[in-house]
């Protein structure tokens, strides 16, 4: 079962439009048939038809896992475990939240140290007590997990650089803006990459991303406020190049993450240590248009 609350985005949309789009790998079949079943609820009430939703609706979805969230979801991979924390790869078309549901009767503690987009897949970090929550969540407030993504953008990216700008979150509207320069409201941003490969006649870079601040949607909307939009991104890239990718999810992984100054002498182990996925994201993009 899944657990949707609509965004003000989707207010005044239909149900079978918001659905489709939250998952794009669910079969329109399959979720007509569940409204026919009345395996839907719109705030707690049983719907059989294409209703109008609306902003805070809070939606359940009785379908399967593997039919809602397609194939990638049956087998959640474990990059990293030990006695303090694990690492998943997630994947596309499902929340942090629900990764912790999915194992909450394996564990009989665990909770994610930080989040990553629904639509963002790769190494999502989760702490397995309470002691190692809290120590985790003070690094990352200190800047001491030096966390790095992999990107396919759309443009030609430099072989590095360092963005600074300034973000405002739009919590009604669940977006986020980027200034050159300071505004009230606005917090400041740091992002730099290095450049992995490049098909300079398709406009295609894939880029080494360094988060330095961790500011809501940071990535997908400094890159894109540069020229580099990532390829599938929704709602801050091009339809135009997500529709000619045929991409539907923006490319965007969480790659790796190393720890640093760990002086905590229970997790001494870690410091210096990176974890990171042992497998390239999205060289296939560049592979297909190349064919």
């Amino acid at each position: 079962m899944q657990r949707l609350k609509v965004e003000q985005r989707y207010d005044g949309k239909k149900l079978i439009t918001y659905l489709t789009s939250v998952y794009p790998e669910l079969n329109i079949n399959t979720l007509r048939k569940t409204l026919r079943l009345k395996d839907i609820k719109i705030n707690g009430n049983r719907v059989k038809s294409d209703v109008t939703i609306y902003y805070g609706d809070e939606i359940e979805v009785y379908i399967k896992d593997e039919l809602i969230l397609g194939k990638t979801v049956r087998e959640i991979s474990i990059v990293f475990e030990d006695e303090s924390i694990i690492l998943f790869d997630k994947p596309t078309n499902i929340e942090v939240t629900e990764l912790k549901d999915k194992f909450k009767n394996k564990y009989e503690y665990l909770e994610p140290c930080h989040r990553i987009d629904r639509n963002t897949v790769g190494l999502v970090l989760f702490a397995k007590n309470e002691e190692c929550l809290k120590y985790i969540l003070s690094l990352f407030k200190d800047g001491k997990i030096e966390k790095h993504y992999i990107a396919c953008c759309y443009g030609v990216a430099k072989n590095e650089d360092t963005l600074e700008a300034y973000l405002f979150k739009d919590r009604k509207k669940s977006l986020v803006y980027i200034s050159n320069i300071q505004k009230k409201g606005y917090s400041k941003i740091v992002t730099s990459y290095k450049l992995i490969d490049l098909d300079k006649k398709n406009k295609i870079s894939i880029i080494d991303v360094n988060l330095h601040t961790g500011r809501t949607h940071q990535i997908r909307a400094h890159l894109a406020h540069v020229g580099l939009p990532i390829i599938g991104d929704g709602k801050y890239g091009s339809y135009e190049v997500n529709h000619r990718f045929k991409k539907k999810t923006q490319a965007l992984c969480s790659y790796s993450l190393t720890f640093h100054e760990i002086e905590d002498e229970r997790f001494k182990y870690l410091n210096n240590k990176t974890i990171k996925l042992n497998r390239k994201p999205f060289n296939e993009i560049i592979y297909d248009i190349r064919k």
